[in-house]
């Protein structure tokens, strides 16, 4: 099992509905910051990849099950980890559950491409060996 990188977020009043359950497309920013964090915690924050490195990492394909909704006020905890890694390409898995209960809310995947500032796919073991490493460190849990 690959390690899990935690971030924690409150929902606040402008995610939710009238009747204070977060609107389900903000799973989808919330898998962002998961992402955005797991990135900073390898050394590797999204601000250096794409204007320092020029590797850009655009989603391909989104999956999302949604099993109960957050609330208003709620904590969450986002677990973010590599679930595949392909020569130009990334999967990230996610789960974001109530920190309180510890109870699943939301289990999701995005699938990205490596690619230059241009699109083009790259080969992230030939462009950024130490990213590479980086990444590859965390696919199993230490």
């Amino acid at each position: 099992m690959a390690k899990k990188f935690y971030s924690e977020i409150r929902v606040i009043y402008a995610d939710t509905d009238a009747m204070g359950i977060a609107y389900h497309g903000n799973y989808v920013r919330w898998f962002e910051i998961g992402r955005t964090e797991y990135l900073r915690q390898i050394g590797y924050p999204y601000a250096q990849l794409e204007k320092g490195e020029m590797i850009w990492l655009p989603v391909t394909e989104l999956a999302c099950k949604y099993r109960q909704p957050a609330m208003f006020d709620d904590v969450l905890s986002i677990a973010c980890w590599v679930g595949a890694l392909g020569g130009a390409s990334i999967v990230m898995m996610y789960e974001v559950r109530r920190k309180a209960t510890d109870e699943l809310l939301v289990s999701g995947s995005t699938s990205h491409a490596i690619t230059d500032s241009k699109l083009k796919p790259i080969r992230l073991k030939k462009i950024q060996p130490d990213l590479y490493a980086a990444v590859v460190g965390t696919l199993e849990d230490v």
